[in-house]
């Protein structure tokens, strides 16, 4: 190849016309139109949704009401995942458990298949099995190529209605994993927890994770498991989310392999609405320092464009290597060097909640909590400028499609409208809403925040982070 120094001026002139040619005659590349967004329908009783565009590998989940929102006794959302796809390690290792072992191992037991049949199965078919929750969901999922559908759709079926809950898994495998969980939890997890305590108290106010000081042995065994198995796996309360599967192929495996879950559950779940509080709480913890500073937020399906792009605007994690950014919070870090803040919408069935997270030093989170309500009230008082807000709706944007298209998040906000009666996003609507957003309805969201309670969490040395009347907030 002759590298472009060596041509003459007029070769060089003849080279980028014929490349000017050759892209007058390809064409720009159109703008990508947003992916497709979920189709419900009922198969056999069954919610259903799904979108298919044809690629090679398939995501399957199962979306059950079992999030901790709905768990009658501490530790049985986490329990119930953990028998899922953890009991039966044993019998593929023929020794001790390990202490911890990651999720997404495809291991557990059913009255039809050994746990060491499902691995061997699974893993000839080069699928991956995984679970986990939210607060209102507990989410069984498979990813596996396009023509293994038939196969994993039993499986799943199989999981809800055929797995054992045995004595010893429980105690030899299921317990020293959830221990091993507690003893995970961070002081940001814990502040989290609390702030969603004083916000919403019972219900979407229970821990996502027991905290090492629960006492989780006097109401978890396989008894108790089984039991919060039996309310939360009946078709009322589930839904198949699939992401790569047409509705032809579902409705063909759907209705014969799960017919033996049943219809509805024999002893009903507490399903009471949710209902927004504030106050304020204080943990002192060794080893970390977090502070939540939480408002009522948008719920799933709620017509409120102006949280996502407020969240946009907040940001606090920059987006370019080596740029802090120009999100309100990102500033409010960099005057507060040895802490990180974040802004995140946690949108629920029926209610939301707008969270401000600070963590780092304990001086450090005390300065960035001071900023970051400074910053919250100057959009209030309309100091939004013309670009930041291009860019807060450009973010918030992002933030709404890639959520839409990653396979994980996508399935579980689907599924989690369904169970509760909602419809699946449609992101093209929504993109339009978040391009309706005007600095005033920005200015008015932030101010109707500021004026109401909040909901403010301080976990670590509480000698140094701030009461909520410091920050000039209403509990």
């Amino acid at each position: 190849m002759i590298c472009r120094p060596a041509l003459t001026r007029g070769s060089q002139l003849a080279l980028r016309r014929q490349g000017a040619a050759k892209l007058a005659r390809r064409g720009f590349a159109a703008v990508a139109s947003p992916k497709a967004s979920y189709e419900p329908t009922t198969i056999g009783d069954v919610k259903v949704a799904s979108r298919d565009d044809g690629g090679p590998t398939t995501r399957l989940a199962v979306v059950a009401k079992a999030g901790t929102r709905y768990e009658p006794l501490p530790g049985l959302t986490v329990g119930l995942e953990e028998f899922a796809f953890k009991a039966g390690l044993l019998a593929v290792f023929h020794c001790a458990p390990p202490r911890f072992a990651p999720a997404s191992w495809p291991l557990l037991n059913t009255q039809k298949r050994s746990a060491l049949r499902i691995t061997r199965e699974t893993e000839l078919l080069g699928g991956q099995l995984s679970s986990y929750h939210t607060r209102e969901a507990l989410v069984l999922q498979a990813n596996f190529l396009r023509e293994d559908l038939p196969y994993f759709v039993e499986l799943l079926g199989e999981v809800l209605s055929q797995t054992r809950y045995t004595t010893h898994e429980y105690h030899e495998e299921v317990e020293d994993v959830i221990h091993a969980k507690q003893a995970k939890v961070d002081a940001a997890a814990v502040a989290l927890d609390a702030a969603h305590s004083v916000a919403f108290h019972t219900g979407l106010g229970a821990p996502l994770y027991p905290t090492p000081s629960t006492p989780i042995s006097s109401y978890l065994n396989e008894h108790s498991v089984a039991a919060f198995a039996e309310a939360a796996y009946s078709k009322s309360n589930i839904a198949v989310i699939a992401d790569g599967a047409s509705q032809a192929g579902l409705s063909k495996w759907i209705e014969p392999f799960f017919q033996a879950v049943p219809a509805q559950s024999p002893s009903p779940l507490n399903t009471a609405a949710s209902k927004y509080y504030g106050g304020e709480q204080r943990i002192a913890r060794l080893g970390g320092n977090s502070v939540v500073i939480a408002f009522p937020g948008a719920a799933l399906g709620a017509n409120q464009p102006e949280i996502a792009v407020l969240v946009g605007l907040l940001g606090g994690e920059s987006t370019i290597k080596w740029s802090p950014g120009f999100s309100l919070l990102s500033k409010a870090a960099a005057a507060a060097p040895g802490a990180s803040a974040k802004a995140i919408n946690f949108a629920y069935s029926d209610a939301g909640l707008l969270a401000i997270q600070i963590n780092g030093q304990a001086k450090a989170v005390r300065k960035a909590a001071e900023e970051s309500v400074k910053a919250l009230k100057s959009v209030a008082e309309g100091g939004v400028s013309k670009e930041n807000l291009v860019k807060a709706i450009a973010k918030a944007k992002f933030n709404l499609l890639s959520a839409s298209e990653a396979s994980g998040t996508g399935l579980v906000l689907t599924g989690s409208s369904l169970i509760h009666g909602g419809q699946p996003l449609q992101v093209a609507e929504s993109v339009k809403a978040l391009e309706g957003v005007t600095a005033d309805k920005l200015k008015t969201a932030a101010k109707t925040l500021l004026e109401g309670k909040a909901s403010v969490a301080a976990v670590g040395d509480l000698h140094v982070l701030p009461f909520a009347e410091e920050l000039g907030l209403r509990v």
